[in-house]
C-alpha cells in the first residue's frame, strides 16, 4: 500500500521548501552576475509565488448524518487524542467551514453571522471586511479548548418562519425541504453563514485547505459555495452511508452540485462511511465484505464513476483506532486505504501539475539567462578580433578605428527612435487588450444578465442571458489571442530588421495560447448553468438570492480575466527582454571599445593588457555558463521528482 495522505503531503511540503530554497539561490547568483533582467526577475518571482502559495483544497461534501465531520477528525486530527470537529449525536457542522493556515494571522476561528445573508454581498466580499466577523482565539496546545471553540460551527438559532424565509431557509413552494416548525412557531437555522479556521496544523501549514460543507439545503442556499468554492477544489470527497448507499438526496447533491462536463468526476472520491453498522454477529466477515462490495459497485454505477473511486470506511472506528493505537481495528476501518487513495490521487496529481508548470518556468529562465551570456561572449569575440587587428598598427590607424566606433555608436543611437516607435505601437495594442480584459468591460458584458437576475419571479430567459455572456467572453479570449499573434508578428519583423542591421540574434517568443483559459471559462459556465436547474428555480425567484449568484459569477470571471492579462503581460515582457538585453550589451560594448582604444593610444602595453583582460572575461563567462547549468539543472531535477525529496506518486485522480 502507498504512503498515507499525511505522509505524502508532508513530503510534498518538504519538496516545495527545497525548491523554494534552490530558487532563492538562483536569484541571488543571477543578481550578483548582473543577469537579472526585469523580465527574468518577474518570471522568477512568479515561480517563487507559485511554489510558496500553492494550495491543495479538498472539499468534503455530504448530506446530513453521513459522518463527514468524523471523517475529517479521523483523517487529520487524531493526533489531538479526541474529536476536534463537532461530530457527536445531534452536533454537526451547520455552516460551510474552511480550515487553512496563514502565518500572518493568529490561530483563530472566525465566524460570519447568518444575518449577512440579508445583504447582497457574497462570501468573497465579506472576507475583505474583517470587522463583520466574530473572532475566537484558538489555543492549539489545548485540545479541549480547541474542540470547544470548534463546536461553535454547530450552533443554531430559532427564528420565525418569516425570518427563515428572508434568510433563504424557508420556501413556500418547496414544503418538503423546509425545517420543522416547533410548538412556539419557530424553526432552527444555522447561527453562522461561514467559518474560517486558521491553525498551524502540520498539513495546513504546508498548503492543505479543508472545506467542510453542510447538507443539501445549505449547499443549495449558498450559491457562491456551489459555483465557486467547490468547483475550484482540487478534489471532492463525497460521503455516503454504507447502510443506505445512494439515497435520493445524495443523488440530488451529486447531480446538481458535483458533476461536471469537464473532467469533474475524475477528481471525485466517493466514501461509503459507517461500515461498522454492518458488522454484527449474525453475518460472517465474508458476508459483510460481499455486501460492501455490492454497495460500492451499485454506488459507482449510480454516480457514473469508476469502481476504484469508491472506498468503504468506518471513520468512527478509524478515529478510535488511531487514538488507542489499535492497528487491527485501524486496518478493519478501511481508513488506510482511503488515505492512500487521497495521497496518490490528490497530492500526486496536484504535484504533477505543479512540477510541469515550474519545469517550463525554469527552462524559460535558463534560456533567457543563457542568451544573455551568449550575447556577452559574442561581444567579447568581436572585441578580440578588433583588437588583434591593431597589432603592429600606427597611431593614425588606431585613431581611425576610434572614429569608426564612434560613427557606429551614433548610427546605433539613431536607430533607437525606430525601436521606440515599435514599442509605442506594441504598448498601444497591449493596452487595448488589457482594457477588453478589465473590470469595466466585464461589467458592460454582464449588464443584461444582471438586469434579468434582479427581476422578481421566475427567470425564464436566464439561460439565454448566460449563454450570450459566455459567448461574448469567448470572443474576448479569441480577440486577445489574435492581438498577441499580431504583436508577435510585428516584433518578429522588427527583430529581423535589427538582426540584419546590427548583427543581433533576436528571436521573438511564440505568441501565447489561451486554450487553458478557454477550458476554465467552460468550467465556470458549466457550474453556473448546472445551478440553473429546476431545483433552484424557485430560490432564484428571489432577487436578493439571484443577485448573490450574479456577484459570485462576476468575481470568478474577473479573476479568470486577470489571469489571462497576467499571462499576456508576462509573455510580452519575456518577448521584449532579449531586445533590452542586446541593446544594453551593445551600448556597453561601444563604451568598452572606445575605452580600449584610448588605453592603447596612451600606453604601448594597453593592447596586450586589453587582450589579456578579454581572455579572462571569456574564461569567466565559461564558468558562469557552467554554474547556470548546475543551478537550473538542480531545479529541473527537483521538478522531475529527483533530489533530496523522495519522488511522489503522480497518478492523476
Amino acid at each position: 500500500m502507498g504512503s498515507s495522505f499525511n505522509e505524502q503531503f508532508e513530503q510534498h511540503g518538504s519538496w516545495r521548501r527545497e525548491f523554494a530554497q534552490q530558487l532563492t539561490r538562483l536569484a541571488e547568483w543571477m543578481t550578483s552576475h548582473d543577469l537579472m533582467e526585469s523580465a527574468m526577475r518577474e518570471r522568477l518571482q512568479r515561480l517563487q509565488d507559485q511554489v510558496r502559495t500553492d494550495k491543495i483544497t479538498v472539499a468534503f461534501v455530504a448530506e446530513v448524518s453521513r459522518g463527514k465531520s468524523e471523517l475529517i477528525n479521523a483523517l487529520f486530527f487524531a493526533d489531538f487524542g479526541r474529536r476536534i470537529m463537532p461530530a457527536s449525536a445531534g452536533r454537526t457542522t451547520m455552516c460551510p467551514t474552511e480550515l487553512g493556515y496563514d502565518s500572518a494571522l493568529a490561530p483563530s476561528l472566525r465566524l460570519l453571522p447568518i444575518d449577512t445573508r440579508l445583504q447582497e454581498q457574497g462570501l468573497t466580499e465579506w472576507r475583505m471586511r474583517s470587522e463583520q466577523w466574530v473572532d475566537f482565539p484558538l489555543d492549539i496546545h489545548d485540545a479541549d479548548q480547541l474542540a470547544q471553540a470548534m463546536a461553535k460551527v454547530a450552533q443554531v438559532r430559532h427564528v420565525s418562519v418569516d425570518e427563515a424565509r428572508a434568510l433563504g431557509f424557508w420556501h413556500d413552494e418547496l414544503p418538503g425541504e423546509n425545517p420543522v416548525v416547533d410548538a412556539q412557531g419557530y424553526v432552527e437555522v444555522p447561527m453562522w453563514r461561514h467559518a474560517l479556521i486558521n491553525m498551524p496544523h502540520p498539513l495546513l501549514k504546508q498548503g492543505l485547505v479543508i472545506l467542510d460543507t453542510p447538507g443539501l439545503n445549505a449547499v443549495g442556499a449558498e450559491p457562491e459555495l456551489t459555483v465557486n468554492l467547490i468547483p475550484q477544489a482540487q478534489a471532492v470527497v463525497f460521503i455516503l452511508g454504507a447502510d443506505t448507499g445512494v439515497t435520493r438526496s445524495d443523488l440530488s447533491i451529486w447531480r446538481e452540485h458535483l458533476t461536471s462536463a469537464h473532467g469533474g468526476k475524475e477528481s471525485r472520491l466517493v466514501v461509503l462511511n459507517k461500515i461498522d453498522t454492518l458488522w454484527d454477529t449474525l453475518s460472517s466477515s465474508e458476508q459483510v465484505q460481499s455486501q460492501l462490495e455490492r454497495q460500492c459497485a451499485t454506488s459507482a454505477q449510480l454516480l457514473g464513476v469508476h469502481p476504484e473511486q469508491v472506498v468503504s470506511v468506518s471513520a468512527q472506528k478509524g478515529l478510535v483506532a488511531k487514538i488507542s493505537g489499535d492497528s487491527a481495528l485501524l486496518a478493519a476501518s478501511g481508513l488506510p486505504v482511503l488515505e492512500a487513495a487521497l495521497a496518490d490521487g490528490i497530492v500526486g496529481g496536484r504535484q504533477a501539475i505543479l512540477r510541469a508548470a515550474i519545469a517550463d518556468g525554469v527552462a524559460g529562465l535558463r534560456n533567457q539567462a543563457a542568451r544573455a551570456v551568449h550575447i556577452r561572449r559574442r561581444d567579447l569575440d568581436d572585441q578580440m578580433l578588433e583588437l588583434r587587428s591593431l597589432r603592429g598598427k600606427n597611431a593614425s590607424v588606431i585613431a581611425s578605428m576610434r572614429q569608426r566606433i564612434e560613427q557606429e555608436q551614433r548610427e546605433f543611437e539613431l536607430s533607437a527612435t525606430k525601436i521606440h516607435a515599435v514599442r509605442a505601437v506594441h504598448l498601444k495594442l497591449l493596452g487595448a487588450v488589457f482594457d477588453n480584459l478589465g473590470a469595466k468591460t466585464l461589467k458592460v458584458h454582464m449588464q443584461e444578465l444582471n438586469a434579468s437576475l434582479q427581476h422578481s419571479g421566475l427567470k425564464l430567459g436566464i439561460r439565454t442571458h448566460y449563454t450570450q455572456l459566455f459567448e461574448r467572453l469567448r470572443g474576448t479570449l479569441t480577440a486577445a489571442e489574435a492581438a498577441a499573434a499580431e504583436i508577435q508578428a510585428m516584433l518578429g519583423g522588427t527583430f529581423r530588421q535589427l538582426n540584419a542591421e546590427f548583427g543581433f540574434s533576436l528571436q521573438v517568443a511564440a505568441a501565447p495560447q489561451f486554450a487553458q483559459f478557454v477550458a476554465d471559462l467552460a468550467r465556470v459556465e458549466h457550474s453556473h448553468m448546472q445551478y440553473l436547474s429546476m431545483g433552484n428555480a424557485l430560490k432564484m425567484a428571489r432577487p436578493e438570492f439571484s443577485a448573490r449568484l450574479g456577484r459570485a459569477l462576476a468575481l470568478r470571471l474577473r479573476a479568470l480575466l486577470e489571469s489571462v492579462a497576467n499571462e499576456l503581460e508576462l509573455w510580452s515582457n519575456s518577448a521584449t527582454a532579449p531586445l533590452n538585453v542586446q541593446l544594453r550589451e551593445r551600448q556597453r560594448s561601444f563604451v568598452r571599445r572606445i575605452e580600449a582604444v584610448d588605453r592603447i593610444q596612451h600606453a604601448a602595453s594597453g593592447l596586450v593588457e586589453r587582450i589579456t583582460e578579454i581572455e579572462g572575461n571569456e574564461l569567466a563567462l565559461v564558468q558562469i555558463e557552467q554554474r547556470l547549468e548546475e543551478l537550473t539543472g538542480e531545479l529541473m531535477r527537483l521538478s522531475a521528482g529527483h533530489g533530496a525529496t523522495p519522488a511522489l506518486g503522480l497518478q492523476a485522480v
